[in-house]
């Protein structure tokens, strides 16, 4: 008898710490202190919330999800957690397959998307827009004024993401990365205070907010500068994966002009596997011009190879936009790495897609589909954000290529042999950038894998300036203990 009274006082005791766990006890007060936004796993809405994030690599299962309606009841809930001593994450739009960084388990997810609404001020020639919107909400909002902004490329991915990574426009060569473009963020900090963060507010957190990403606190709105740009010529040319080499001749020509087109803008993803997908060019020009000169190294490949689909015409942006779907590949993983453009080098990495080993294995998963991307970035996108304040990030400004390589897959039982597959073919475009010496220091946090040190990367003085933001703003390191998911604050040396 007294075996099996021990063993019910030890049950017991096991039931009262997980009652009071730290995840459990701040649902349960974010339950009774804020009417409707906490949604338990025995809600209806909490399997539909759970498998928001678009690759299934993202999914986890938080001990509940909190809702907020209004920024008011966010700021009521951060200072919960915080005194709970729960782990948290926050989603906008759940983007990004790296796990943990829009999701949680045994800890709380915000999530965001209440959080809404995209308004134009035509005085002001600005747009304030909540951190719960996708793009494909924005754009349409702007239509009726024939304006833009520098946004995302695709529609489905979170405002708020995309720009706390930086974000990447089709309007960055003319005004710069999409963080460059943020007039003012609207952050709830650690102790529920809300705050603007601009150029004369709070300017060190602006700064570091552009790259920052989750570090410092919750932005609940953004303001972005508006651009009359609605009409453009541009759409996609496919043509056969054979025609790889002559693609990346183009492109080098295209990238290292001295007198390239800031109108002018690209995207390339070449199918290594699969490769009856062939090599899809993305072509936007930002103004009403019908097959515009700065694209002729491109248009010049008709000269040699069919073209298996071309969608190039006059349109209006939000329409090139909507061109480009996310693919339905249930598992999805990416990582990055950063150099300068020059024909020998795209010679030397169609080789190494050609020839290595990660290739063969990544071909072997079943629905393995694997992509490289090649993203340019002009040296007049950098000069154009030093020129609206600068940001975290330490690019250099030069002509440069943010390499992108993707797998998507069925399996969880083939994570490991995809993360290493495109971890490898990344390591190897790296090293072959470095023996050439056009390796350049940048990560991409957008395009980033979860082992990647992105803000590592942004060099020691920018690290530093970043960890004496955080230390103003967030003294207790909140968003460095609580908040474990997304790219972290490197520890000073």
């Amino acid at each position: 008898m007294a075996q099996f009274n021990h063993i019910l006082e030890l049950f017991g005791r096991f039931s009262l710490d997980a009652q009071t766990s730290p995840d459990i006890v701040a649902c349960d007060l974010l339950a009774s202190k804020i009417h409707g936004a906490t949604i338990h796993p025995t809600d209806v809405r909490y399997n539909a919330s759970t498998t928001e994030n678009w690759s299934q690599t993202a999914w986890e299962s938080p001990t509940c999800i909190f809702q907020p309606n209004t920024v008011q009841e966010l700021q009521t809930a951060v200072p919960i957690l915080v005194d709970s001593n729960a782990s948290f994450a926050i989603r906008s739009g759940g983007h990004m397959p790296v796990p943990h960084a829009a999701s949680i388990d045994a800890g709380v997810l915000i999530d965001m998307s209440s959080i809404g609404g995209t308004q134009y001020d035509v005085e002001k020639n600005v747009v304030v827009i909540g951190a719960g919107q996708k793009w494909g909400d924005v754009y349409p909002e702007l239509d009726q004024y024939e304006v833009t902004v520098a946004g995302g490329r695709v529609l489905s991915p979170g405002v708020g993401g995309l720009i706390l990574g930086c974000g990447i426009s089709y309007l960055s060569d003319l005004y710069g990365l999409v963080c460059d473009n943020v007039l003012n963020y609207e952050v709830v900090l650690a102790d529920g205070s809300l705050v603007n963060a601009n150029k004369e507010s709070n300017a060190d957190l602006y700064w570091a907010l552009k790259g920052g990403s989750n570090n410092f606190g919750i932005v609940t709105a953004f303001t972005l500068q508006a651009y009359p740009i609605f009409h453009i010529w541009g759409g996609t040319k496919v043509y056969p994966f054979e025609a790889l080499s002559d693609v990346l001749d183009a492109l080098a020509e295209f990238q290292t002009d001295p007198n390239k087109d800031p109108y002018a803008q690209f995207n390339i993803n070449a199918y290594v596997t699969n490769t009856t997908f062939g090599i899809v060019i993305g072509l936007t020009y930002l103004k009403p011009e019908e097959a515009p000169a700065a694209f002729a190294p491109f248009f010049r490949l008709d000269e040699n190879w069919n073209t298996i689909l071309d969608t190039t015409g006059l349109r209006t942006i939000h329409n090139l936009i909507s061109e480009y779907p996310i693919p339905s590949i249930p598992r999805v993983e990416w990582t990055t790495t950063s150099f300068q453009p020059t024909q020998s080098l795209y010679k030397s990495i169609r080789e190494i897609f050609a020839t290595s080993p990660a290739v063969d294995e990544l071909r072997g998963l079943t629905a393995g589909t694997g992509i490289f991307t090649l993203q340019g970035i002009s040296a007049s996108a950098v000069e154009a954000g030093k020129l609206h304040g600068g940001n975290a990030l330490g690019l250099e400004p030069v002509a440069q290529t943010w390499f992108h390589t993707d797998i998507g897959w069925w399996f969880p039982e083939d994570d490991e042999i995809a993360h290493n597959g495109i971890r490898s073919l990344t390591d190897e475009v790296e090293a072959l950038a470095k023996a050439q010496g056009k390796y350049l220091r940048y990560i991409f946090m957008n395009d980033a894998s979860i082992d990647q040190q992105v803000i590592e990367h942004y060099g020691e003085d920018n690290v530093r300036k970043l960890r004496e933001v955080q230390q103003k703003y967030d003294p207790g390191a909140v968003f460095q203990r609580l908040v474990p998911g997304g790219f972290k604050l490197p520890h000073l040396s």
